[in-house]
Parts: C-alpha cells; sequence; structure tokens
C-alpha cells in the first residue's frame, strides 16, 4: 500500500497529500503554483539514522511533486523525491527519500562536515526563512553519504557557508537511491517568538549525474543551484509551534596548549610552550536576537590561509575563517559588497569597491595573530529592522607595532518593499592606525539594495571616513544597475573612492579613482547541439580614471562561456588592456618605471564536472606583461581515490619577459582529506610559493565528538626555501585544543 501511494504522490497532477490519519493535508499546490506545506507533530521522533524504518513514515503522507529548474524549466523531477516535515517541543525532524533509477551512479565522494565538494555531490537541501520576510535564512545540506554543511543566508544573495549551528545531519545509499534524517534543534534557529510559527521553505534536489536541479516550490532557472537562496520564491510551512525559551544560554569554553619556535621573532622564540583557556558565549535576547561574548579569543584551530600570487600593484583580500567573526556575517556587509564568494561559485567581490568592515583587521596583523582580549556582539532581527553591534578590545603586540586596540561597528538595515532595504553604518578604530594615539578612526556609511522586479536590483552607498592626520576628499559612492535574466544580463557602474578615504575595519583594493563599468551578457540554450546546455556570449568595457581625471587603466573584454549537459563547462575570451603606472613598481626583483603598458590577451579555460573521478579547473592565457609577454597555466582540482580520502592538487605558473627582465612564478598546492566519519577528518596542506620562497605544511586533526564540541591536533611549518641545502625553518608549531559546548 505505500508503495501504491508513493506512486501516487509523484504525479504532477495531484494539488495536495493527505494524511492517512484523516488530518489536514501535508501540501497544497493552488492553481498558480503556491505551495504551502504543513509540518506534523509527533509524540514520539524518527531515530536519527539515515534509515526510514520508524513507523511514523509508513502512518504520515510524505510531501513531493518536485519541479524540475534544470534542464527542464517547470517539468515534474525526473527522480521523485518523497519529504516528511516533523516536530516535537525540542527539534524539528526532516526524513526524505531520494529515489534514484540507477543507484550506482549515484555521485558521492565528500563526506566531510562543510566539505568544499558536498554541494557539487547528490545531495538535499532544506532551507527555513523563519521570520518570513522573504530574504533571510538558514540551508541545510546533506549529500547521499552523509557530507553536509549548513548556511547563514542574508538577503537572498549572500551565503555565509562557515556559519556553523548544532544539528543531526544522517544519510543511508540503498538500492532505491539514498535517504535523508535530520533532527535541527529550535534553539539553533532564530525565529519571531514562541507558539505558532509561519515560515517560509524550499527544499531542493540535486541528481548530479543527471545535472538535474528540482525544486518543491519552483524557482527560475536563471538563478540556478543558487535558487535555494531566492526565498521570495519559496514555499510557505505551516504548522510549527516553537517552544517557549527558558534561560536559552550556549557556553563553550575552551583549553589549548601548544609548543612553538619562531625564528623570524625578536628575539627568536624556540620551543616555546604555552596554554590559554577562555569561551564563548551565546545568549538568546529574544528568539530572533542574539548577543555573543568572547574572553581570550583563540583561533589555534583555523587552517592556513591558501596562498596567492600577487603581480599586480595592489592588496590580495583573504577570506575570514575564524568561528566567531563568522555568524552574522552578512548583517554587516554593505553597500551590495561581500567578502565571501558565493556558494559553490567562484565570482569574487567587485575587486575595486571597498569593504567598509572587514573582520581580519580585527587580532591579525598581517599573518601574525594580536591577541584579543574579550569581545561581544549583538545580531538579529527585531521587527522590520536588521541589527548588528559588534564591539572588541585586543591587546598590544611589540613584535608587530601593535597597541590596545578597541573595534566598534554598528550596523542597521530596514525593510522595505518586499526585497529591498535602506541601511546605516557606523565603524570605529582607537586608536587610529595613521595619526596619534589619542585618536581614532571612524567611518560613516548609508545604503540602499532596491529590488522593484525579479530580475533588477539597484546597489547603492555613500560613506565618508574620518582620520586624525587625513583631511578633504575623504568621500566614496557607488551606483550599480543589475538587470540578470535567463537570457539577458546587463550591468552598469559607476564607483568612486577619495584619495583619503581610509575605512581602517575596511579593506581597499586601491584609492583615488572614479571608475565606470558597463557588462552585457547574451545567453541561448540550443537544441540543436548535442551535449550544450547553455551558450553565454559576454562583453564588458572597465575605465577607470585618478582623482586628478588621468587615465590608469581601461580594459575591453569579450568572451564565450559554454555548460555541457555533463557538469562540464568551458570558455574563450579575449581582453585589452591599457594601464597607466604613476610609481615603479618592483615585482618578483623587477623594477618596472611609470608608463604606459598594453597588455592585450587571450584567455582559455575547461572545467571537468564533480560526476568524475577526477575534476577540476584547467586553464591558460597568453599575453601582454609591461611591455613584454606573460604566459599562464593553472589547473586546480580535485582526485577522489576512495569515499574517505581524496587529494585536491593545484598549480599556477607564469612566465614573464619584459625589458626589464624576465620573471617565473609558481604557486603549487596539495591538499590531502581522509574522512573517518563525516565529523572526524585528518587533512594536510601543503603550499610552496616562489615569489615569497616559502614552503608551508599544515596538518589537522578535527574531532567533533559530540555536537558543537570538538578536539583539534594542528601541526604547522614554514621554511624559506632560498637558504642553501635544505629548506631553512622560519616557525613551526604544534597545538592541542580542546572544546566543550553547553546549552542551558
Amino acid at each position: 500500500m505505500l508503495a501504491i501511494l508513493l506512486g501516487r504522490l509523484s504525479s504532477p497532477a495531484l494539488t495536495f497529500a493527505q494524511n492517512g490519519t484523516g488530518a489536514p493535508p501535508v501540501m497544497t499546490r493552488d492553481a498558480d503554483g503556491q505551495v504551502t506545506v504543513r509540518a506534523v507533530r509527533v509524540d514520539t521522533p524518527p531515530r536519527i539514522d539515515g534509515v526510514l524504518d520508524d513507523p511514523l513514515y509508513q502512518t504520515l503522507a510524505p510531501i513531493t511533486g518536485f519541479v524540475q529548474q534544470d534542464p527542464n524549466e517547470g517539468q515534474p523531477a525526473t527522480e521523485p523525491t518523497f519529504v516528511w516535515i516533523m516536530f516535537d517541543a525540542h527539534n524539528i525532524y526532516i526524513g526524505a527519500r531520494c529515489r534514484d533509477s540507477h543507484p550506482s551512479r549515484i555521485v558521492a565522494n565528500d563526506m566531510r562536515r562543510d566539505g568544499r565538494n558536498v554541494s557539487q555531490n547528490d545531495n538535499l537541501s532544506i532551507i527555513f526563512d523563519t521570520f518570513h520576510d522573504r530574504r533571510n535564512g538558514y540551508e541545510f545540506l546533506i549529500n547521499a553519504i552523509g557530507g553536509a554543511w549548513d548556511t547563514q543566508v542574508t538577503d537572498e544573495r549572500d551565503s555565509n557557508r562557515d556559519w556553523n549551528t548544532v544539528w543531526i545531519p544522517r544519510s543511508r545509499r540503498d538500492e532505491q537511491g539514498w535517504t535523508v534524517e535530520m533532527a535541527i534543534p529550535f534553539r539553533s534557529l532564530r525565529y519571531r517568538g514562541s507558539g505558532p510559527q509561519v515560515w517560509g521553505i524550499n527544499i531542493r534536489r540535486n541528481v548530479r549525474w543527471k545535472n538535474e536541479l528540482s525544486y518543491l516550490s519552483p524557482v527560475p532557472r536563471l538563478y540556478g543551484a543558487r535558487g535555494i537562496l531566492r526565498l521570495s520564491q519559496a514555499a510557505t510551512l505551516i504548522g510549527l509551534e516553537a517552544p517557549s525559551a527558558l534561560l536559552n544560554l550556549e557556553v563553550k569554553p575552551y583549553a589549548v596548549a601548544n609548543l612553538k619556535s619562531d625564528r623570524a621573532a625578536v628575539p627568536p622564540v624556540n620551543n616555546h610552550v604555552a596554554k590559554n583557556a577562555g569561551f564563548d558565549a551565546k545568549y538568546a535576547v529574544t528568539p530572533s536576537l542574539t548577543a555573543d561574548f568572547t574572553l581570550r579569543t583563540d583561533f589555534a584551530q583555523v587552517e592556513d590561509d591558501d596562498q596567492q600570487v600577487n603581480l599586480t600593484r595592489f592588496n590580495l583580500l583573504f577570506p575570514e575563517k575564524r568561528d566567531f567573526f563568522l555568524e552574522g556575517q552578512g548583517t554587516f556587509a554593505f553597500g551590495g559588497v561581500t567578502t565571501t564568494p558565493p556558494t559553490g561559485g567562484t565570482t569574487a567581490p567587485p575587486v575595486n569597491t571597498p569593504v567598509l568592515f572587514f573582520s581580519r583587521r580585527i587580532g591579525l596583523s598581517g599573518s601574525r595573530e594580536v591577541p584579543i582580549d574579550a569581545g561581544a556582539r549583538l545580531t538579529g532581527k527585531a521587527g522590520r529592522y536588521s541589527i548588528g553591534l559588534l564591539d572588541i578590545e585586543t591587546d598590544d603586540n611589540a613584535a608587530v607595532r601593535e597597541p590596545r586596540t578597541n573595534f566598534a561597528v554598528v550596523r542597521l538595515k530596514r525593510d522595505i518593499l518586499r526585497r529591498s532595504y535602506v541601511g546605516a553604518i557606523a565603524t570605529r578604530r582607537a586608536p587610529a592606525a595613521v595619526g596619534p594615539a589619542v585618536a581614532g578612526n571612524e567611518v560613516y556609511g548609508l545604503d540602499a539594495n532596491i529590488s522593484p522586479l525579479t530580475n533588477l536590483n539597484l546597489v547603492g552607498y555613500f560613506a565618508r571616513t574620518r582620520t586624525p592626520t587625513l583631511r578633504g576628499d575623504d568621500r566614496s559612492y557607488r551606483a550599480r544597475f543589475d538587470y540578470d535574466a535567463d537570457l539577458v544580463g546587463l550591468q552598469v557602474e559607476r564607483l568612486a573612492v577619495g584619495r583619503h578615504f581610509n575605512p581602517e575595519i575596511g579593506f581597499m583594493r586601491r584609492t583615488d579613482f572614479t571608475e565606470n563599468l558597463v557588462q552585457l551578457r547574451l545567453s541561448r540554450r540550443p537544441h540543436a547541439f548535442a551535449g550544450i546546455r547553455k551558450l553565454n556570449f559576454e562583453g564588458a568595457f572597465d575605465y577607470l580614471e585618478n582623482g586628478r581625471g588621468r587615465l590608469e587603466n581601461r580594459q575591453a573584454r569579450a568572451g564565450v562561456r559554454t555548460d555541457m549537459h555533463n557538469g562540464d563547462a568551458w570558455g574563450v575570451s579575449y581582453s585589452d588592456d591599457y594601464e597607466f603606472l604613476p610609481v615603479p613598481l618592483v615585482l618578483g626583483g623587477l623594477r618596472v618605471p611609470t608608463g604606459t603598458y598594453s597588455a592585450p590577451t587571450l584567455r582559455a579555460n575547461y572545467t571537468l564536472g564533480t560526476q568524475r573521478k577526477a575534476s577540476g579547473d584547467m586553464s591558460v592565457a597568453r599575453g601582454g606583461f609591461y611591455g613584454g609577454t606573460r604566459t599562464d597555466v593553472g589547473y586546480r582540482g580535485r582526485a577522489e581515490l576512495t569515499m574517505r580520502l581524496s587529494i585536491e592538487p593545484g598549480i599556477s605558473v607564469t612566465r614573464a619577459s619584459t625589458p626589464w627582465g624576465d620573471l617565473t612564478a609558481t604557486l603549487l598546492t596539495a591538499r590531502t582529506t581522509f574522512s573517518f566519519t563525516p565529523r572526524m577528518l585528518t587533512a594536510a596542506l601543503v603550499q610552496f610559493n616562489s615569489t615569497t620562497h616559502l614552503f608551508t605544511t599544515n596538518v589537522r586533526y578535527r574531532w567533533e565528538y559530540r555536537p558543537g564540541s570538538e578536539l583539534f591536533v594542528v601541526y604547522s611549518d614554514g621554511r624559506d626555501t632560498l637558504s642553501a641545502g635544505a629548506p631553512l625553518l622560519l616557525n613551526r608549531g604544534l597545538t592541542l585544543k580542546l572544546t566543550r559546548l553547553f546549552r542551558l
């Protein structure tokens, strides 16, 4: 009988799923396609083991009727999915049956918690819009072998995959496909208050071997896999009853011990033993506002930064990896700019747009740590307002000439219309990095993000800074028009940054310029070419002047990008670059004089989809380089050796020949990961950068021995390859760190 029921529920003509108990339906779909689903209260919760053998799966009707987004938009999913949503006084429970006509073809090769490749496997993702504001939410994703991640979503576009909360995901493969179970505690989420709830919800299924995406509530295919973030397209979830909070306090103490050598320090340190202890705490002021506190914060367990080769005159941006700064990160984003690339994508933030609050300015000076004494943060919602408050106090560090410093940030956003907001930000660093020790650096800004239509976005900001020794020309503004439909895309932007615009808790690539940018994309989905899913023809023109009206950069570029049905992709592009160097530039020992330079460049790349045992991005480029020529060859990918063992190699080689000399820059990386279970792994990252003559090793063992509580063992060292004979040891460390989460 159950098989007959499930077969009927998979029919696209079905408009509701009725509980066998005679209770109200668990799903309805009206004539306009709007979906409403109902959660069911259970007295006996399911056992979370990934196996759907609990009696309630026999008595409760599932939610089904998923609709394709790609490749055949609007058609029923070719592989049926059945979902159960339940709850009790403590948790929300999700059960799912993901049927597959060829279970042997399921792509599942990453079981790490927060693994980079999890989203590129066969997976199921569920997102909750707990405030039903159709813009913010929490996403939970799991693949067919238990690899999982959790994501905090802000304004339908900023996805913070480094955000972590407490939940239990499990999955199992079988002869019918694979199954899922999740338990998500109410206290792991933020919502309006106790009692009956109305939330937004959507569920996405990725059948990777078919390269097919389907959703419970249809999402236009122009959004692709990131359509799960489009909460304005989500279904409505009713029936939930959230518990009233008691103390709702989390305390996470830690203890850490390390053995460290640093021969670059003054004086040098050799086998120094140190120990430390502190804690983080989280308190729900209201169900929708959370206060965080930290004392003697330690980030010894964080993996090393991925090294980068810099052959420009501008600063590089490294992402934030420290847990305390990751939750609520999207709340502090300003002016339509985020420092976190989209999930599963490669698009970086607009490279020239200032980031007014960049948390890596706190507790770090270059690659060296600055001790954090204490800090507090308040984030969340109050009605139609999003609130972000942050205050951090760092200790002094004589080795990097950093005095004791206070960092403060205030961020406020007001929801308007259906998917828009206006906001303000203020930051202060005291003392300022530039100027007398008694004065502070301050930043004030107003921004807006207006989305009057589904495909149209208008973004803008105006900001000023105040620095003790810098007067005048301290403003910046941005205005951007963004139309992004499936077959046509158009972006027009103007950005200006003053000579003395100086956000000292932010990030800036360059100052003193005005930039005008136009980008156009035309896409087609040809049916006459077998294997091709989508063709993208792209063109752009970028024009940048300094504050005195002198042209510094101009770029015209055009290209074609092709997405294949099997998940591969390739592209070819041509660009013509002009650059004026106002001062001489030193690159890897070369001294390039002041002057104007042209650099026409041809690029090609091919991406091997993750359905393959070996996947990744291959690229090659040939063009001009400061009066000479430049050739770039690169590969960054992943090789699946077993379900538990993988290697992620990377190589980038640049060779340049100029009138001022020749240059070769090589970057080699290898990340090897062995997953004992989804919550226990060992990972080794080895890197060599010829431009800095640095060879680094970072080996991490991580065991989440209970949800939210972890044990880390970390070994790292750095060596100078310029020395004669074996590379000279610069620094080395061995760290043991234990954390324990208490939920009160």
